[in-house]
Parts: C-alpha cells; structure tokens; sequence
C-alpha cells in the first residue's frame, strides 16, 4: 500500500477487462530498471503530486504491466518478481521459468 499499487490502488496485483495494461506482475523495483522504464517513456520514480503517486525508488513493490516486465526481462533490465503476489495473467506475457528466475521469494507446490 506505500506506494498505493495495483489497476485497483488497493495493493493486490489483480486485473480486469478494463486493465488494458494487465497490471499483474508484482516487483521489486531496482534503480536499473528504474532508468529502463525511464529511458522507455515511463518515468516511475519522478512524483506527480496530482495524482497522489510518490515516485517509486529501488526496493519499492509495485504492480507492473506484464509486457513491460517481458519487454525489460528480453532487455536484461527485468526487476525481480515478488511471485506470491503475482497474478496468473502474467503468464500471457512471459514464461513461469523467467518469473521464477527473478522471484524474491519461493513458491510451495
């Protein structure tokens, strides 16, 4: 919840069919790829007081869009994935050895 994250802003990494992002991939943001979104259009770590949104620094937990975690991981620039609080959708867009490799934390089977 700081930041407030998720297409609901309630903390969960959960979508919709309104979510045309698919905001489902639950990170933990690194400076490297705080510079990678950045340098792709999508300045994360700069405020904007008019939406309430603090800028996210390295070790913030974010929802990220799916895509854009296969677009930086296809990059070498992908930040690790916190897997519990990762969606299923996110495996439209990349593959479950690829999370795994950059999970934060482990799964049970």
């Amino acid at each position: 919840m700081k930041p407030r994250t998720g297409w609901f802003r309630d903390g969960c990494c959960r979508t919709d069919e309104q979510d045309r992002g698919s905001h489902v991939v639950c990170v933990q943001v690194t400076a490297d790829f705080l510079r990678f979104s950045k340098e792709r259009g999508n300045d994360l770590s700069t405020p904007i007081a008019a939406v309430r949104f603090p800028g996210l620094k390295p070790g913030d937990r974010w929802c990220l869009v799916a895509a854009r975690w296969a677009e930086a991981y296809a990059a070498g620039s992908a930040p690790m994935v916190v897997l519990g609080a990762t969606h299923e959708a996110a495996l439209r867009h990349a593959k479950l050895e690829e999370l795994l490799a950059h999970a934060v934390d482990a799964i049970e089977s």
